[in-house]
């Protein structure tokens, strides 16, 4: 991403919304704007391999991992627009286990780019599998999305949930179960 060109783009946008970029509230507006751009979509500039960086170790574990509660913070692709919320994340080793703090990279990495919550959470899952080689995983996403709180339908209240299951996580009722109880989703 080019800083330059991106400043000048919001300088453009400024100009047509009828704003006058030379004002005193708004100079410096288009370089911040493009670098907290650069920022939000960092993950661009990020690979999977880059993110884990070989913290994979060998377990005999085959019981259930999960990370909860990893906040998330994302751009719909339709509106450029802010959705905010949180990452259930689950995979059951075989074998080998990731380090806990990859699973919350993983999730950031996906999330610093333009998106549908339905699209990230499916790349978060398959990207812990192809990582851990995982019997199974699951991801539930829960999102407060600001194209639909701000503009269109203005519900504040709404939020949307996604989840993807793979493995033995798609396979067995009760594994399913268990992830989705300890997540608090369940009745």
């Amino acid at each position: 991403m080019s800083l330059e060109k991106l400043t000048s783009n919001y300088h453009d946008i400024l100009t047509n919304l009828g704003e006058n970029p030379e004002r005193e509230g708004l100079k410096g507006t288009p370089l911040r704007a493009a670098k907290a751009m650069q920022f939000l979509c960092r993950g661009y500039d990020q690979s999977l391999e880059e993110i884990v960086n070989g913290a994979l170790f060998e377990s005999s574990s085959d019981e259930m991992v999960i990370v909860k509660n990893i906040e998330l913070y994302s751009l719909c692709e339709h509106h450029m627009l802010p959705f905010i919320g949180k990452a259930h994340v689950a995979y059951m080793p075989n074998g080998k286990v990731v380090g806990l703090s990859k699973i919350a990279r993983i999730v950031d990495m996906f999330a610093r780019r333009l998106q549908i919550q339905e699209s990230l959470t499916r790349q978060i899952a398959e990207a812990v599998q192809s990582v851990t080689d995982a019997q199974g995983v699951a991801v539930v996403i829960e999102a407060k999305h600001m194209c639909m709180m701000m503009r269109g339908v203005e519900k504040q209240n709404s939020s949307m949930l996604t989840s993807v299951m793979l493995g033995s996580f798609r396979e067995s009722v009760n594994t399913r179960q268990e992830f989705l109880q300890l997540i608090g989703r369940s009745n």
